[in-house]
């Protein structure tokens, strides 16, 4: 799900939340993760909060499945990189809109191989109470006609399990979309395009 400004990626959002509608009494966990932005550290960054807040309430941390994350080398409480951090933060109101009652289990993925993304991934998966929301954005800073191919092109090797083929200059969220592509690969699972846009759009 993308996390640019609502104006330019919220109706693609809203495409992707809506499919969830039918499984508000069934999903009671949210795994969030998304690019670090403002922060620079190696690893993934757990949180130390007891709830985030938006203005249509506050959505409690899942305690355990926060604590058993921070078992894992590699994943560590920081909450300096959440603090200012957009890309999860703009899934939520969405979230609450769709699912109502969750708790969240909140992560920012810093500089990070894909093996540590999907091991975290693999110990949080759970059955269908769970939901896994990979928070990212598309290419950046390219004319529209240069966005649609490259956008593309992503779109393409993210169908395919292609994660190795996808880096920083595709997605910003590469590292966590590499980890759950294979996991989502070993689970033989099957991948369906939603929506794609870009702010030219």
């Amino acid at each position: 799900s993308p996390h640019a400004g609502y104006i330019y990626s919220g109706q693609t959002a809203a495409d992707v939340f809506a499919r969830l509608k039918n499984r508000k009494d069934v999903i009671r966990r949210v795994v969030l993760l998304g690019p670090a932005h403002r922060v620079g550290f190696r690893g993934i960054a757990g949180s130390t909060a007891k709830y985030f807040s938006t203005p249509l309430g506050n959505i409690p941390i899942d305690q355990e499945l926060m604590q058993s994350a921070l078992q894992i080398e590699g994943v560590i409480p920081l909450d300096e990189a959440h603090a200012e951090e957009h890309s999860l933060e703009v899934q939520l109101p969405f979230l609450q809109s769709v699912l109502e009652e969750f708790t969240l289990a909140p992560f920012v993925v810093g500089d990070t191989p894909e093996e540590l993304t999907a091991r975290l991934l693999e110990n949080l998966w759970g059955g269908e109470e769970t939901l896994i929301v990979i928070s990212s954005d598309l290419s950046h800073f390219l004319n529209y006609d240069e966005a649609c191919t490259r956008d593309a092109n992503t779109a393409s090797n993210i169908e395919s399990f292609r994660g190795e083929k996808i880096g920083p200059h595709d997605a910003c969220g590469y590292a966590p979309i590499r980890g759950l592509l294979k996991v989502a690969k070993s689970k033989k699972m099957e991948i369906e395009q939603v929506s794609i846009c870009n702010s030219g759009d």
